[in-house]
């Protein structure tokens, strides 16, 4: 059985919430969790987001009774559902002036067979617990990230870069996306996080996870709230899954 929590909040600085989330309910037949973090001048990143997160989930529910339920199949339906998601919001913004240049980052977790296929394009995360160790399973594509696997700068210059926020990769920003797809187990007890660098960029990874250990409904509501004590310079949100 899977428990899942949720929470979203605008943060302390920013005038609206452009970050979205989907969760599935326990007994819905397939397991799809869902996170956004949108942007784009005026309005565009709450409608990237939004849509990013509607079209990936409405895209695997429409055909994952038709494909085998084995990996290769489950995957290229998680890559599928991330493309078609970018090419609806790539042609709305298209189709309005004030929402040309919006698009969004985007999580995908589909769960099944205690495993996680997992669909990320962006900066937001998703980490894994396992026993006493958190590993995050996603890798941003940031300017930044690109910078410190090339060696230019440590992970420690990386916290405070002032390009921090500069992403090498989005969804519907152009023609093609180019998510990362990927499959690792989910067994009992395990934990997945999935956020957004609202709350990764203010809240360490060890905080992360002595919190989602111990309590991941509680956890939702103080690791935000952690996140607003530390400044709240972004939207935040962070949904918490265990199968138990």
């Amino acid at each position: 059985m899977i428990k899942a929590y949720a929470k979203s909040d605008k943060g302390k600085v920013r005038e609206m919430n452009q970050d979205y989330y989907y969760i599935s309910n326990s007994i819905d037949e397939i397991q799809i969790y869902i996170l956004a973090d949108g942007m784009g001048g005026y309005n565009g990143g709450e409608i990237a987001s939004k849509l990013a997160v509607q079209s990936a989930k409405s895209y695997i529910e429409d055909n994952f009774k038709q494909i085998k339920k084995d990996r290769e199949s489950i995957i290229k339906l998680v890559k599928d559902s991330m493309e078609y998601a970018n090419m609806v919001v790539y042609e709305k913004a298209k189709q309005n002036q004030e929402l040309q240049g919006m698009g969004t980052t985007l999580e995908i977790a589909l769960i099944h067979n205690n495993k996680v296929y997992i669909g990320h394009i962006g900066d937001s995360r998703i980490y894994r617990i396992r026993k006493e160790f958190i590993r995050k399973l996603t890798q941003d594509h940031s300017y930044v990230q690109k910078l410190v696997k090339d060696g230019t700068i440590t992970k420690e210059q990386a916290n405070h870069h002032p390009q921090k926020n500069m992403l090498m990769k989005a969804l519907g920003c152009n023609i093609f996306a180019e998510p990362d797809v990927m499959v690792k187990g989910f067994l009992k007890d395990d934990i997945l996080i999935m956020c957004s660098d609202g709350l990764s960029n203010l809240v360490e990874q060890e905080v992360i996870y002595q919190n989602a250990s111990r309590d991941i409904e509680q956890a939702t509501k103080d690791l935000v709230a952690f996140a607003n004590d530390n400044g709240g310079y972004d939207n935040i949100t962070v949904v918490i899954i265990k199968n138990i």
